[in-house]
């Protein structure tokens, strides 16, 4: 399983913690970040003692690391995105957040925006069950309509 792991500025600490409570299910998987949440991710793991299957650090999110994320999930390699998004902050990369959630919705990915979420979507007993299949939307109805 592939999550994907971002965090604002004024939420990475937040991140941490919870990736720092979850460590011992987070090694198991392959983890995909952006740009300083993921060193800040690979430091917090190591500090545990953990290294992960995979981790792979995308750009900053204002550096295009936002985009990156959304090619990902639409080319199906993202299964859960953990966002801990700062609702208080203006953004210089508002519409690239924006269109990365816009996506995780289209992609029906299972997507946390804060710790309670996470927390919920962790502990799940779907959370690794290698059966299930999320089902997506054919939206292809909506290319045609003008909006």
């Amino acid at each position: 399983m592939k999550i994907a792991l971002v965090a604002h500025d004024n939420r990475k600490d937040d991140l941490l913690q919870w990736v720092r409570h979850n460590a011992n299910t987070l090694f198991k998987y392959e983890l995909i970040c952006t740009g300083t949440t993921g060193k800040l991710v690979e430091q917090t793991l190591k500090e545990e003692g953990l290294s992960v299957i995979s981790l792979k650090k995308l750009k900053s999110g204002p550096f295009g690391g936002d985009q990156e994320m959304g090619a990902k999930i639409a080319n199906d390699q993202i299964d859960i995105l953990i966002f801990f998004w700062d609702p208080m902050a203006s953004q210089p990369h508002d519409p690239d957040v924006k269109a990365l959630l816009r996506m995780t919705v289209i992609y029906n990915i299972p997507t946390a925006c804060n710790r309670a979420t996470a927390d919920y979507l962790i502990s799940s007993k779907l959370f690794d069950d290698k059966k299930y299949k999320r089902i997506i939307k054919d939206y292809s109805t909506y290319i045609h309509r003008n909006i």
